[in-house]
């Protein structure tokens, strides 16, 4: 069984690696002047980097 410091760090490297994708995602975005869509509301939403 891992140890409460192993999860910790696991989380701590998956939170880094969708703070990533995430900073990518919008990088991306920009580049290619298009929109980010999301679900806000129950509704979806286009929104412009």
């Amino acid at each position: 069984m891992k140890s409460k410091e192993d999860f910790q760090e696991t989380r701590k490297k998956i939170l880094e690696g969708l703070d990533l994708s995430y900073k990518k995602l919008i990088e991306s975005k920009k580049k290619n002047n298009s929109y980010i869509v999301v679900l806000k509301d129950n509704k979806i939403v286009k929104i412009k980097p």
